[in-house]
């Protein structure tokens, strides 16, 4: 018994790791990444993330053994689609601040052999004006501070949209007869995973945004661009694939 008990849980949290893995929540999560200077808040937004991705997933499990009753399909699919936008929101923030706050994009007319082109020309004026202050700042920093509330919330959204099933699959062992401690445990261990797996990813996921914001400056604008672009199609490609279903 017992060791079916730990086999349970070993496979929950294993199950928890690959969960993090999962296309919406690596999409967020690099949006928040991308802002980020440092291999090292990075991770803890991951980290932060999966707290947040745990808290939603026990409250809802609490309440879900607690009235036997399972979530709604409905609501499920409704939280799903909120995730979708919270994606397209998120993306169109990495955009915003890409292109306002952090970055000028201008265009530069050049001639050469009577044969005149344009590019686009990425100015970053921190580092132009101020070289040092990226690492420094950022070093000097409160981390946790200045992270805020966002990776968290974001994790907690993600955490109820996926409840539905995970819940459903507790509350069925134990409507057999199964502990609800042990189902209240299963979920914490499951979120454990999670925490575990997305501060890895989300370090693994900085390393472009790190390495181009201290040694490239130009080439970390379109870097994030990209990020914020994609997150875009992604969120709307996942909107109207949940709408579809």
């Amino acid at each position: 018994m017992t060791q079916t008990i730990d086999l349970a849980l070993g496979l929950g949290f294993l199950l928890g790791l690959k969960h993090a893995t999962e296309a919406d929540h690596i999409v967020a999560v690099s949006t928040i990444v991308s802002e980020q200077r440092s291999v090292w808040r990075s991770a803890l937004v991951g980290a932060l993330w999966g707290m947040g991705h745990t808290a939603s997933l026990l409250i809802a499990g609490i309440i879900v053994i607690s009235l036997r009753v399972a979530i709604p399909e409905t609501i499920a699919t409704y939280l799903e689609f909120g995730v979708a936008l919270m994606i397209i929101l998120l993306g169109s923030r990495v955009l915003y601040h890409a292109l306002r706050d952090n970055r000028r994009i201008h265009v530069h007319a050049h001639t050469h052999d009577g044969h005149t082109h344009t590019h686009l020309h990425f100015h970053d004026e921190r580092s132009a004006h101020h070289p040092d202050e990226l690492t420094d700042h950022a070093h000097h920093s409160h981390t946790i501070g200045r992270l805020g509330w966002k990776p968290v919330l974001v994790g907690m959204m993600h955490g109820l949209a996926g409840s539905a099933a995970l819940t459903l699959l507790v509350l069925t062992e134990v409507m057999r007869g199964g502990s609800s401690a042990l189902g209240l445990i299963y979920l914490l261990v499951f979120g454990i995973g999670s925490i575990g797996g997305m501060l890895l990813m989300s370090a693994l996921i900085s390393l472009p945004f790190v390495f181009t914001a201290e040694r490239f400056a130009r080439i970390n604008t379109p870097v994030r661009l990209l990020a914020g672009v994609g997150s875009i199609f992604f969120g709307f490609y996942y909107a109207w694939e949940v709408w579809a279903s």
